[in-house]
């Protein structure tokens, strides 16, 4: 692609490079300037412009991005995504419904590297989404690319974006109480985990109430038919011998991981019953704030796999309670003696 000024003689069929204010109105950067342009330009008393033109063999901006997002989104409608029109460029790829999104890292990055004018930013891997939101955004940063560097792009990133939709269905919800009568089905704590289930697109379940004892934990988790089964204690799991670590186990499951190194969270219990997921929640998902728990129930929820290792490498970035977002309650003024 060649880049500079230009007589108004050549202008014609070139892509303007920089914008313009006439008497009749503004020529967008971008814009393939037209007979009648070239002849507004020179009313103006324009006698040169900036432009850029594609050589052989390059590709226009709008058809590199649609190109570039189709090879990343083959099936879109198996993707669980929607490409939108490009423009400028530019092509945002955008979720259908409710899910967490996988990325191939290693693609996306190897596409990133063909050429500086070739790019593709997206959210982080397994974030929650809704019908809507952007995923990702192509960006054709010059005014087009050349076929070899595209084509490249192409191939390292195919398939490199998709949704993973709920495949739970439903979820129950097991609440203990270390005495009667302290939980009620419209406690905040309680609403503020529904409000997770339903985010994820899955259905209220069957709530029930429970004493802080193992056996019932066990009876209610072995009672329950949902894809998926969530418990709020009454009081923290501090212990791998625990109410629900030892009710998941007395019910006939295993516990896949007790803690993770995500702060609020690090209570998280996550077992299972067969191929049913159990997750155990630490006592900061009554409140609606991001936690730990968040991000191994929207994956489990999707069908996802999260296994010990996972849950391990959460730390980094698992410092909830400091980022910018957030209060910093473990700050304490120093009060001078």
């Amino acid at each position: 692609m060649r880049f500079g000024p230009v007589s108004l003689e050549e202008a014609e069929g070139a892509v303007l490079a920089h914008a313009i204010a006439l008497p009749g109105g503004k020529l967008k950067k971008g814009r393939v300037l037209s007979g009648g342009d070239v002849a507004a330009l020179a009313a103006a008393g324009l006698g040169q412009v900036i432009v850029a033109r594609l050589d052989a063999g390059d590709v226009d901006e709008d058809r590199a991005a649609a190109r570039l997002a189709a090879a990343l989104v083959p099936d879109p409608e198996a993707a669980g995504l929607r490409i939108e029109a490009p423009f400028t460029g530019r092509v945002n790829i955008r979720a259908t419904g409710p899910g967490v999104i996988a990325l191939d890292a290693g693609a996306i990055a190897r596409l990133n590297a063909v050429d500086p004018m070739i790019t593709l930013a997206t959210v982080p891997e397994w974030q929650r989404v809704t019908a809507g939101t952007m995923v990702g955004t192509v960006k054709i940063i010059a005014y087009g690319v050349a076929e070899a560097a595209l084509e490249a792009a192409c191939a390292a990133g195919r398939g490199a974006i998709a949704r993973r939709g709920p495949v739970c269905g439903a979820a129950d919800l097991i609440v203990t109480e270390t005495a009667p009568g302290l939980a009620g089905a419209e406690d905040k704590g309680i609403r503020a985990v529904w409000d997770r289930v339903a985010r994820l697109g899955l259905s209220e379940g069957a709530l029930r109430i429970v004493a802080h004892e193992a056996g019932a934990v066990a009876e209610a988790i072995a009672g329950s038919r949902a894809g998926m089964v969530l418990v709020l204690t009454g009081s923290a799991t501090s212990d791998i011998a625990d109410v629900v670590p030892s009710g998941i186990v007395a019910a006939g499951g295993e516990v896949i991981r007790f803690g993770m190194p995500v702060d609020p969270g690090n209570l998280l219990v996550l077992g299972r019953i067969g191929a049913r997921p159990v997750i155990g929640l630490p006592g900061c998902a009554r409140s609606p704030a991001l936690n730990g728990a968040d991000w191994v129930l929207e994956r489990v929820a999707c069908g996802v796999a999260v296994t010990g290792a996972d849950i391990a490498a959460m730390g980094v970035g698992g410092l909830l309670k400091e980022i910018p977002t957030r209060p910093q309650p473990r700050d304490r003024k120093i009060t001078p003696p």
